[in-house]
């Protein structure tokens, strides 16, 4: 099924196209705007295309009183303590957004408040990221789409009643899309990634489809590409030593190298399928040096009749292909042969 292109910045999302790698950063640098910067570099030199953070304002999506998912943080009293450390300031998310050009990447980061998506505006975001569980936020949704910017909108939270919904909102809105296949276990384990959801979205909405993977391997990415997946998303961080909630969820940045390699190394495959006859054809001096001829086992006098006893199959095989035996058994020699020379059609009655 081919699907419609449409880009962001300046890569292209669609069938026949390089899969849209985004490196994501997260929490990972767990409220430090120098380790932001230092995991982004990171995933400029792994090969990917883009970069995602995620913008939290605590005061305008959390109040004290949100729960802690998993009790993780040794500093923080709330989770909102941990959201308000974890904002960056407009200026900030302006130096992160240049440091992502210069490098090469595309700049996304997903939004959690209308506050984020008006300073995600300003900054210059070309796409956005919406998150599973911002799906039935409906202000957010409306605000993003009057942007008439594309949308990557994860599925990871979302039953199929509630895809339909925001995709046929999309849709309405004209708005180019892609539509992540994700779960939201962190890690998640291989029986919860779903990639039978690729080719029921792919069919369901004839939209881009993608991959969200949260296993914390290159595993699932490397899958999701042979089922033609039009992006990718991984969690990156530089070391599984690192502090913080998605390190198990992450590939370290030396994998994500990997899995970019392994990607694109795929992708090569899969464009370039093979002619047996032709492949044949072309290794044609190879083949000769790996076949076989059919070759004189012995010393044999002219007269003597050709029986497998005094035959072999050795290289090269520039004569007469071992395979043809029958051909010549039962054959009376003209000339006197020499052991190891050539059978020869010439030399035979």
């Amino acid at each position: 099924m081919s699907i419609p292109e449409w880009r962001i910045a300046q890569k292209t999302i669609g069938t026949g196209h390089p899969c849209f790698i985004i490196g994501e950063i997260a929490q990972a640098h767990d409220g430090s705007l120098g380790m932001a910067h230092a995991h982004l570099d990171a995933v400029a030199e792994a090969g990917a295309d883009a970069v995602k953070f995620q913008t939290h304002i605590a005061s305008a999506e959390s109040t004290p009183a949100e729960p802690w998912r998993v009790k993780f943080s040794y500093q923080d009293a709330t989770r909102y303590d941990y959201w308000k450390r974890m904002e960056f300031t407009e200026d900030q998310w302006q130096g992160l957004a240049r440091h992502a050009e210069q490098r090469g990447l595309v700049f996304l980061s997903s939004p959690f408040s209308l506050e984020a998506v008006d300073l995600l505006q300003r900054v210059g975001t070309p796409a956005w990221k919406m998150a599973s569980g911002e799906v039935n936020n409906t202000s957010m949704f409306d605000k993003i789409l009057k942007t008439r910017l594309p949308i990557l909108l994860s599925s990871g939270m979302s039953s199929m009643a509630e895809i339909d919904t925001a995709v046929e909102k999309i849709k309405q809105a004209k708005v180019p899309f892609l539509l992540m296949q994700c779960h939201t276990a962190y890690p998640c384990p291989p029986e919860k990634i779903g990639l039978n959801m690729i080719q029921v979205f792919r069919e369901r909405f004839a939209c881009a489809v993608g991959l969200s993977d949260h296993s914390g391997t290159i595993y699932p990415g490397l899958a999701g590409v042979t089922l033609g997946i039009q992006a990718l998303e991984v969690h990156v961080t530089l070391s599984r030593q690192m502090f913080g909630p998605d390190v198990p969820a992450s590939v370290t940045s030396s994998e994500l190298k990997q899995l970019v390699e392994g990607i694109r190394f795929i992708e090569k495959m899969l464009a370039n399928p093979i002619d047996k006859d032709e492949n044949a054809a072309a290794l044609k001096p190879i083949r000769e040096l790996f076949t076989k001829s059919l070759f004189y086992k012995t010393d044999l006098q002219a007269g003597s009749i050709l029986t497998r006893e005094n035959l072999a199959a050795k290289k090269p095989g520039t004569g007469i292909p071992a395979g043809k035996i029958e051909t010549v058994l039962g054959k009376r020699l003209l000339i006197d042969v020499a052991m190891d020379g050539f059978v020869n059609e010439n030399d035979l009655e």
